[in-house]
C-alpha cells in the first residue's frame, strides 16, 4: 500500500499570512562545517527569515557564484551528501513546525540517488519544495511531474529576463509554489552589470501579465537595500551569497546568520 504524503501547504499558507516583503534565505547544507544545517535553518527563522532554501552541494553547479561555489566544495570536504542531508532533516519539523523549507541543487545527484528515493526521502523530512535549475520543463511533465504530486512537492522555475512570455506562462500553470525571478544575467551572488532601467523594465512586464503565482527576485540580492528594491517589484527576495560570506570565517555561524537576517529586515 502507498503511503499518502498529505502535508500542510506551508508554502501557500506563509505567503497568504505575509503577503509583502517575504525573505528566502539561500544557505549550502555541511556549510561552514558538518552538523551546521539544522541550527542555521533554526538560526534564521527566529531572525524572521520567511523560507529556508537549502543548498545541496555538487560539483559543478552551473547557475552559482564563486560564493556559492566555494561553500558547495567546503560542504563536500565537510562529508556532506545527499544520505547525510536527509538524517540531518530528520525531526526538524518538531523545532522548525510551519517556515517552508526548500531543497535547491542539481538533477544529476538527485538521478544518482533516484528521483523517487529522494522525494520520499524529502517528503518524509518535512521538505515543501524543490529548485533544480537544469530540469528541463518538459522532462519534468514527462517523467517527474506524478513523482512530485505524489509525496506533495511543489516544484520552483526559474524565470530570467530571457524567458518567452509563452514560457512563462507554461511556468505558472505548472507551479503551485512561487515564481523564482532571476534578477538579471550572471551566476548568483553577481550584481555588476545590471542595467536598472532594463531590470525595472523586466519586473514590470512579469507583473503586467498577471500571473496565479506570487513571485521571489533572486541573483544580486544582498543587503537592505537590494531586498527593499526588489519588494517592490515582488512578493519577496531570495538571498543566499550574502549569508555564506556574513559566515565565512566566524566562530558561531548561527549566530552570524542570525545576525545577518536581521540587518535585512530591520
Amino acid at each position: 500500500m502507498t503511503k499518502k504524503y498529505l502535508m500542510k501547504d506551508r508554502i501557500k499558507t506563509t505567503f497568504e499570512q505575509k503577503g509583502k516583503k517575504l525573505l528566502n534565505v539561500y544557505f549550502t547544507a555541511g556549510y561552514p562545517t558538518l552538523e551546521a544545517t539544522v541550527p542555521l535553518i533554526e538560526a534564521v527563522t527566529e531572525a524572521g527569515a520567511d523560507l529556508v532554501e537549502i543548498g545541496m552541494p555538487f560539483s559543478d553547479p552551473l547557475a552559482d557564484g564563486p560564493v556559492i561555489q566555494h561553500s558547495g566544495t567546503v560542504a563536500l570536504q565537510n562529508g556532506m551528501n545527499m544520505r547525510v542531508l536527509f538524517r540531518q532533516l530528520q525531526g526538524v519539523r518538531q523545532r522548525v513546525p510551519d517556515a517552508p523549507i526548500l531543497l535547491m541543487g542539481y538533477l544529476n545527484p538527485v538521478m544518482q540517488f533516484g528521483v523517487e528515493n529522494f522525494c520520499r526521502e524529502a517528503a518524509e523530512a518535512g521538505v515543501d519544495g524543490v529548485i533544480l535549475p537544469d530540469l528541463p520543463l518538459d522532462d519534468y511533465v514527462e517523467e517527474y511531474q506524478e513523482i512530485f504530486r505524489r509525496y506533495n512537492l511543489r516544484p520552483v522555475f526559474l524565470i530570467t529576463p530571457q524567458t518567452a512570455p509563452e514560457r512563462i506562462r507554461r511556468i505558472d500553470e505548472l507551479t503551485d509554489s512561487f515564481l523564482y525571478l532571476v534578477s538579471g544575467p550572471g551566476t548568483t551572488g553577481s550584481q555588476t552589470g545590471q542595467d536598472s532601467t532594463a531590470q525595472e523594465a523586466y519586473f514590470q512586464r512579469i507583473e503586467a501579465m498577471n500571473l496565479r503565482n506570487p513571485r521571489l527576485i533572486g541573483f544580486g540580492i544582498g543587503d537592505k537595500q537590494s531586498f527593499d528594491r526588489a519588494c517592490q517589484y515582488a512578493e519577496g527576495a531570495i538571498i543566499g551569497s550574502a549569508l555564506i560570506k556574513a559566515m565565512d570565517g566566524v566562530d558561531d555561524a548561527p549566530a552570524a546568520a542570525r545576525q545577518f537576517v536581521q540587518s535585512v529586515l530591520n
